[in-house]
């Protein structure tokens, strides 16, 4: 008699969880013989149980918003371990039917909004199992300078190589703009530059029913005729394979630039070269590629004065260096500034873990830039708002005397300060207020230090 199947808290059956859990190394000398005779296709990878599993895994550890058919990722591995052989079944000839992508609006710096697609969770799963497969083997193709949405690649390394630009000579960047870039990919062109790298007819039809797999948006299905929706676990590699042909024209040309998904600067030693540039590569953007430059925003200029990935070069007596341009530094500060609004709700302690959220997030980012004036500036600033905020919420005078006694004022100074007829601005800017709440006292109440942040990220840099 067969005993009954466990199943794991996740949803996947126990049995299933243990074998896949060893399958990689047990069997990939396997794959490995079986590739070299040519038994083995890439739809087959796709499909194996220990590529699902782990993609379920992935999908689950990214969390994420439900798709149209409002299944969460908490549902996935029970779904998965309750459909697998049908799921299998029709990834395998090619018959699996992805639903449409849910649109959603999130609102950018500048007023617009971006619009990002939300796949169903399933279809992020199976997406995501294809990327484990042909990502592996599409990446190592790619430029040397492109570093978006690549492993082991990332902004940093994208602006030490604008500096070393920089330091060669290369003093005039042009900055090349493309408008809704994820939105106007060419489908058939895409197509055609992924099939350089992919043979597998199954695989490449599977991509091809992801990006014509519409769009649901006020309770209306509108079909996908262009694009690849940000938020699709496979929009970023191909992407980077449409732009690959804009990579492989830059290298052909000799020039320099640097690229993060469609974000692209390329370095120069005049304007008027930079400008010839400017023109050439926007004639190849839209003739060959299909894609719409935006003439407001694209420039010729100084990597001093433009930004790129949020920095500006910054020349010293020591070498080339990266600050944080000015409209990150406006945003992140009136981001704190609506945290400590002096009327907002919520305790203390609340309030401070959401500072220290956004700052340790800005500054581990921004924080290899030159900026120590800046951030003693801005610590200053932001213990100035807590003072206040602090200081309105004690409400009463009498309250106000008995909290500044506590904190060691002596009795006639609390006391003529707790009467003051001042705004909150002004007495959080006090002597008094000063001495009662130190800076000290902000981080024993949980307030991380900005400059102690700031400090060790630049070290480490």
């Amino acid at each position: 008699m067969q005993r009954p199947q466990k199943t794991s808290a996740d949803g996947w059956p126990q049995r299933d969880r243990l074998e896949t859990e060893g399958y990689a190394g047990a069997c990939s000398p396997v794959f490995t013989e079986m590739e070299q005779r040519g038994g083995i296709s890439l739809i087959d990878k796709v499909v194996d149980i220990n590529n699902l599993f782990n993609a379920c895994k992935k999908v689950k550890a990214n969390k994420g918003a439900p798709g149209v058919d409002g299944m969460t990722v908490e549902e996935l591995f029970g779904h998965v371990a309750k459909y697998r052989d049908h799921l299998i079944r029709k990834l395998k000839d090619g018959s699996y039917e992805p639903l449409p992508v849910k649109r959603v609006e999130i609102p950018k710096p500048d007023g617009s909004k971006r619009k990002l697609g939300i796949p169903s969770v399933r279809d992020r799963m199976v997406q995501q199992a294809i990327y484990q497969v042909i990502g592996k083997l599409i990446d190592p193709h790619f430029s040397e300078m492109s570093f978006g949405f690549r492993p082991k690649r990332n902004q940093h390394q994208a602006i030490n190589q604008s500096m070393a630009y920089y330091e060669q000579g290369y003093r005039v960047v042009v900055d090349c703009d493309l408008k809704s870039y994820f939105d106007t990919i060419n489908h058939q062109k895409l197509m055609e530059y992924l099939k350089e790298f992919i043979s597998d007819k199954i695989v490449l039809k599977l991509i091809w029913k992801f990006l014509k797999s519409g769009i649901l948006e006020g309770g209306l299905i509108s079909p996908t005729e262009e694009g690849a929706p940000q938020g699709g676990v496979l929009s970023p590699l191909l992407s980077n394979i449409y732009l690959h042909q804009l990579d492989k024209e830059l290298e052909r040309r000799g020039h320099k630039f640097v690229r993060f998904a469609d974000d692209f600067c390329i370095y120069v030693k005049s304007r008027r070269a930079g400008e010839r540039v400017l023109e050439s590569i926007s004639r190849f953007l839209e003739d060959e590629l299909k894609l719409t430059v935006n003439q407001k925003k694209s420039q010729v200029g100084s990597p001093v004065k433009l930004k790129f990935l949020g920095f500006c070069l910054h020349p010293t007596g020591k070498g080339v260096g990266c600050r944080a341009h000015h409209s990150a530094k406006k945003r992140f500060q009136a981001k704190l500034k609506s945290i400590t609004k002096r009327n907002r709700p919520g305790s203390f302690e609340k309030i401070v873990k959401e500072i220290n959220e956004v700052t340790v997030g800005w500054i581990n980012y921004y924080g290899i830039g030159l900026m120590k004036t800046y951030i003693r500036s801005l610590a200053q600033w932001l213990n100035h708002r807590l003072r206040q905020m602090i200081w309105k919420r004690w409400k009463k005078a009498l309250t106000k005397y008995r909290q500044l006694c506590r904190l060691g004022i002596w009795n006639e100074e609390a006391w003529k300060v707790a009467n003051s007829r001042k705004g909150y601005w002004r007495v959080s800017m006090s002597e008094t207020l000063h001495k009662a709440i130190k800076t000290e006292t902000l981080i024993k109440w949980g307030l991380k230090d900005l400059n102690h942040l700031y400090e060790r990220r630049y070290l480490s840099y």
